[in-house]
């Protein structure tokens, strides 16, 4: 298993629409998508797209969040992982595992905000860093309409 492109850049902050506004006022980044709840993830999104990728602004939804743990320690927000596209992610959870990951939670994957499946690799493997593997949108064949 290889990575894939750098889909996007996960950033928790207490605010996703004042975060959407610095991106814009600072940086030019003015194409962001509406705030969207998943509440089945505890979160709120914005994702601001930039010419080779996408920044993920993340606020919790709720107390137990893991983003709402995240911003309890880093309060005014920060990076919170990288996510890499993987041409099958039920390939890329095995070699995880055959390499002597951590993959978090049960291991199986779930729908993310994307809408297509997602695992992540525990920070200790990989120098401090979640990472996230997201199912190539392009080679999802999902429900709800994905390629």
């Amino acid at each position: 298993m290889k990575l894939g492109r750098l889909n996007h850049v996960g950033v928790a902050t207490p605010d996703v629409e004042a975060a959407a506004r610095v991106y814009a006022d600072l940086y030019g980044a003015t194409d962001a998508t509406e705030p969207k709840d998943f509440p089945h993830l505890g979160v709120r999104v914005v994702f601001v797209t930039v010419p080779n990728m996408q920044i993920e602004l993340i606020e919790p939804l709720g107390a137990d969040s893991a983003i709402r743990k995240f911003l309890d320690k880093n309060p005014k927000g920060g990076q919170h992982h990288m996510c890499f596209e993987v041409p099958d992610i039920i390939a890329a959870r095995d070699a995880m595992r055959a390499r002597g990951a951590t993959v978090l939670g049960t291991g199986e994957p779930y729908i993310g905000a994307h809408g297509v499946p997602v695992i992540f690799v525990h920070p200790k493997d990989t120098g401090g860093v979640l990472i996230e593997l997201m199912q190539d949108p392009a080679l999802y064949q999902g429900a709800g309409g994905h390629p």
